[in-house]
């Protein structure tokens, strides 16, 4: 069984657990790790909210004004 994690090792493994790339036992460790502790359980929410803030964003279409302005300075270039 995995040891109880130090807030460093959570937050080094934060990324993979949110991208659930950790083997079950390392997740079950970071999971309960978080239960307990509110600054590694606050950043794990802060990076899922930024996940889903630039997902988001990336579904939204520039406006066509925008996009002539872009146009217009890449073609000065």
């Amino acid at each position: 069984m995995t040891q109880d994690l130090r807030c460093e090792e959570v937050i080094e493994k934060l990324l993979e657990y949110l991208d659930r790339e950790l083997d079950a036992e390392m997740e079950q460790a970071l999971a309960r790790h978080m239960d307990t502790c509110r600054a590694c359980f606050s950043r794990a929410e802060f990076e899922r909210r930024l996940r889903a803030r630039v997902r988001e964003a990336s579904e939204v279409k520039a406006p066509e004004s925008l996009r002539r302005r872009v146009r217009a300075m890449v073609a000065r270039f």
